[in-house]
């Protein structure tokens, strides 16, 4: 399966007590709900795991219950779930879903496949962890936005027939993971709670909002998300760049700030909350920000890139490679780094080395529009001569 899981908002393009008692200040509000109109949707995570009569109907029906015998309780389910001769099942990043709508569009993010297959492995009886897996931060950008992933998974257990929970011990579960490398299983990872589950769901779904355009949306959502407290700093940030877009900058700050409160070490909301600091004059702490995150990561996502996609307009297909090449290698698994070092390969006269970049961009898409577009590229590449052909 294709990698993503949870979008983090990151880096908007257009910048626009009593002595002797140690008490906590209450901490200032964070929302600001007369500034924004109502939402378009219901927003919430009320039937998030909730089964829809179509799923019901599909874990008693025989197919399903052949998966059941034939299999390990656990290894049943998924591949009732995921085999391809059944649900066929379809990575697609473009929308965090429900379990019922993931079933329904057969199709869904990492975040919305361990959603469905928590609510499938719940009605069988099974126990359902979630865990945050330690991988790298993955970049992309959409929408005039930043997003930087994290990844989630899930593992599955069964009950004894005592009632007691089974052993938690990692040989008696099965892990269920959406990330490419094989040995993704066995990638250090932390428990979550299903309250952690909720709150990245209702966080997916604001910077979704904003992606498309939909601030008022992306507020409701974000508002939702920091109603949960959740620990980390994920959805104060976005709810901080969804007040800078709308220009409450001071808002926007304060968000940024409790985010910080909650990862002081955070780079993403060091990247966000430096411009703003800059736009409102406070020109030397937005520099020793720059200067804290300059030490903890030199070199900016998409730095390479975008200089390598410099290079290329300027003709220099040697250079852009070059730089292309460096950008894949820390980022292997971004569909749209692997389609121009492709472009560049073909300008270069490689046509063999275009098609495996191509190839690649076709794994790596998380969006199936993206991949259908990589497929007839590559079906055009392979017809017809590297001389003759245009990628872009």
């Amino acid at each position: 399966m294709k990698r993503l899981a949870s979008l983090l908002l990151a880096v908007p393009l257009l910048l626009a007590g009593c002595a002797g008692t140690p008490q906590r200040p209450a901490p200032p509000p964070l929302f600001a709900d007369a500034t924004f109109k109502p939402p378009s949707e219901p927003v919430g995570a009320q039937n998030l795991f909730t089964l829809s009569p179509a799923m019901k109907a599909y874990v008693h029906s025989p197919a399903f219950e052949a998966h059941l015998r034939n299999k390990s309780q656990e290894r049943g389910l998924i591949e009732a779930l995921y085999s391809k001769t059944d649900l066929k099942l379809e990575y697609d990043s473009s929308r965090t879903r429900t379990a019922a709508e993931t079933y329904e569009a057969r199709a869904g993010n990492c975040l919305s496949l361990v959603i469905m297959t928590a609510a499938f492995a719940r009605e069988l009886g099974m126990t359902v962890h979630f865990r945050s897996v330690m991988v790298d931060e993955t970049w992309s950008r959409d929408g005039g936005l930043y997003l930087v992933a994290s990844h989630v998974n899930i593992a599955l257990g069964h009950r004894k027939p005592s009632g007691l929970l089974y052993d938690e011990s990692a040989e008696h579960e099965l892990v269920v993971d959406f990330l490419p490398p094989p040995d993704a299983s066995r990638l250090r990872s932390r428990q979550l709670e299903e309250e952690d589950i909720v709150a990245l769901y209702l966080n997916n779904r604001a910077a979704e909002s904003l992606v498309q355009g939909k601030l008022d949306d992306a507020y409701w959502w974000a508002r939702a998300a920091v109603a949960t407290n959740p620990p980390n700093a994920v959805v104060y940030n976005t709810l901080a760049v969804i007040y800078q877009r709308h220009g409450d900058l001071v808002m926007a700050e304060r968000a940024f700030r409790t985010a910080l409160e909650r990862e002081p070490e955070s780079v993403v909301v060091m990247r966000n909350l430096g411009p703003l600091l800059a736009q409102t004059g406070r020109t030397a702490e937005a520099a020793e920000l720059a200067r804290r995150v300059a030490s903890i990561e030199p070199v900016p996502p998409f730095q390479y890139f975008d200089k390598g996609m410099e290079a290329l307009k300027a003709g220099d297909y040697a250079t852009a490679r070059k730089l292309f090449e460096r950008e894949v290698k820390r980022a292997p698994y971004y569909d749209e780094f692997h389609f121009w070092l492709a472009v560049t390969l073909l300008q270069l006269g490689d046509a063999a080395a275009a098609r495996e970049q191509l190839a690649l961009a076709i794994d790596t898409s998380t969006k199936s529009d993206n991949r259908q577009l990589y497929s007839a590229k590559l079906a055009h590449l392979k017809r017809q001569s590297a001389n003759s052909v245009r990628l872009y």
